[in-house]
């Protein structure tokens, strides 16, 4: 009998990329590019000087290997925190199992839509899946969600299991959906607004074609997730995380029938404590603003929530603790949204937000200080591991740049480029995009590094500066979903309990098809005459 191959554990993949970037820093020649900041529509960014680039004595890594996984931990210690305190915050709600109390009422709320013919032709899961989807994803377009989709790992990988689907359809729902959007990013400050503003372009300008990428990405990323999902249905142990989600499907399901409803008074006290701070922070912000792109809205989000609040907190807590916790859920995400759009808020304010969600949700369940402190170390004893794996795909990075090979390798590409045609061109900036974000998965440090040179490079050939950012913006998207860098990804996993190696299987086909799409896409803008290219 032929022996089985052993398939390499996720610190094992990660390892050996780090072991690949020392490899690198011995093959390929040193160097660097002087630097400069520069004010990138009112922020400060430290960016390329074009023409500066000049050999520089390599730094072969050896032993530095083995100290890849303490300089990760420390260059990626913010992602590393926040994943932490997400495990714990919600091992606290989880113990009220208001969570599986909420997707089991929601579950079978929807499940009486499937009596009206209309809903069942549709597929009334097919628009739960495709609705989620597309609200992530709009969020990832408008704002850049990203880091922000860790925390909802735990509510959709349960809802998804416990609509009959897999782990993988949950990832999708928020991750994927959001990386759709990153990827077309119509009013994303971090990479569009970072790209243009380096390229001396108007803020967001060209959105008619963006609109029209992103509708085209959603509809091949949803259509892809239904498909699968809808194979998932009719054979689940067809997925290739079937094994990995025993872990989820272990947990014991609540039967609402038998769920002992109450409300206890530390739920109340909870409330009210909650309450007042609430209507502190209105007082202290009457108004607030909230940018999206180029807009501006400012209205009393603050005092409206508050009293929405109040009337929700009471409403709820008269049913059951359950449902007040929920509520809780879900008031954390919209602030979680006005956070980020008006305050510029980042891991750590998110990171804050929900660590009180999980302490308030323990108080409302009349858990005493010991025990809530107990159920936070369980929480993050269990997620440990995730944050472990972001910690050693920083080294990765950290390798690369002691080595000094990153910028070497990034002038020799763009000197490469200079013989090519306006198509060839482009298609080669998207590809040098799409391999540069396996090495550097941040969007707004990867445009302050290459549009400074990409975007003079674009002028001598005569392609749109306009071309240039949207292949540097669907280059950057799609392999945010793939890269072992990444330490959103490798987060997203480790809360799921996917082991790399098999979101690889699936992930891998639906990259192709996209990075297809992205490099189509990218055709008429040099074929064709765009507004605002």
């Amino acid at each position: 009998m032929a022996r089985k191959i052993a398939i390499p554990h996720t610190y094992v993949i990660v390892f050996s990329f780090i072991v690949a970037a020392a490899l690198l820093t011995w093959i390929l020649p040193g160097g660097e590019f002087e630097r400069e900041t520069v004010d990138v529509n009112g922020t400060p960014r430290e960016v390329i000087v074009q023409d500066s680039f000049q050999a520089a004595d390599k730094s072969p890594q050896t032993w530095q290997v083995f100290s890849a996984l303490f300089d990760g931990f420390a260059g990626k210690a913010d992602i590393i925190v926040f994943i932490l305190i997400i495990g714990g915050a919600f091992w606290i709600m989880n113990d009220s199992r208001a969570i599986d109390v909420g997707i089991q009422s929601f579950l079978n709320r929807v499940r009486k839509l499937e009596r009206l013919r209309f809903f069942r032709w549709l597929g009334v899961d097919n628009m739960i899946i495709a609705l989620i989807m597309l609200v992530f994803s709009i969020f990832g377009a408008t704002f850049g969600m990203s880091e922000e989709t860790i925390a909802f790992i735990i509510i959709f990988v349960p809802l998804a299991i416990s609509m009959g689907y897999d782990s993988i359809v949950g990832i999708s729902m928020c991750f994927v959906g959001a990386g759709l959007g990153f990827a077309g990013a119509l009013l994303n400050p971090f990479t569009i607004g970072i790209a243009q503003g380096l390229s001396s372009l108007p803020l967001f300008s060209g959105i008619e074609y963006r609109l029209f990428v992103w509708l085209v990405i959603n509809i091949i990323g949803v259509t892809w997730v239904l498909r699968y999902a809808g194979r998932i249905r009719k054979n689940p142990e067809s997925s290739p995380v079937y094994q990995s989600d025993s872990y989820w499907r272990g947990k014991e399901k609540v039967d609402l029938d038998k769920l002992e409803y109450h409300t206890p008074l530390s739920a109340w006290i909870s409330f009210a404590l909650l309450q007042v701070g609430i209507v502190v922070f209105a007082i202290l912000e009457p108004a607030s603003t909230l940018r999206i792109g180029n807009s501006e809205y400012t209205f009393c989000f603050l005092p409206v929530i508050a009293a929405l609040f109040a009337i929700s907190g009471i409403l709820t807590l008269r049913k059951s603790v359950h449902f007040f916790i929920l509520n809780l859920l879900v008031f954390t995400i919209i602030y979680l949204i006005i956070g980020v759009m008006g305050y510029g808020w980042f891991v750590k304010e998110i990171a804050t937000l929900f660590f009180a969600m999980g302490i308030f949700s323990g108080v409302a369940m009349n858990r005493g200080a010991n025990a809530i402190t107990k159920l936070f170390i369980d929480g993050m004893r269990d997620i440990l591991s995730a944050a472990v794996v972001v910690g050693l795909a920083g080294g990765i990075l950290v390798i690369l740049e002691n080595g000094k090979v990153i910028d070497s390798m990034l002038y020799q590409i763009a000197q490469s480029m200079q013989e090519f045609g306006k198509l060839a061109s482009v298609s080669m900036m998207y590809l040098i995009q799409t391999m540069i974000n396996i090495v550097i998965p941040s969007g707004s440090a990867k445009a302050a590094l290459t549009m400074p040179i990409m975007s003079q490079f674009s002028d001598l050939i005569g392609v749109s500066r306009q071309a240039t950012v949207m292949a540097f913006q669907l280059g950057d998207g799609f392999t945010n979903m793939i890269t072992p860098t990444s330490p959103v990804l490798i987060g997203v996993l480790g809360v799921a309990k996917i082991p790399y190696e098999k979101w690889l299987k699936w992930v891998v086909p639906f990259m192709i098809v996209m990075i297809v799409t992205g490099w189509l896409l990218l055709i008429p803008t040099v074929t064709m005459n765009l507004n605002g290219f």
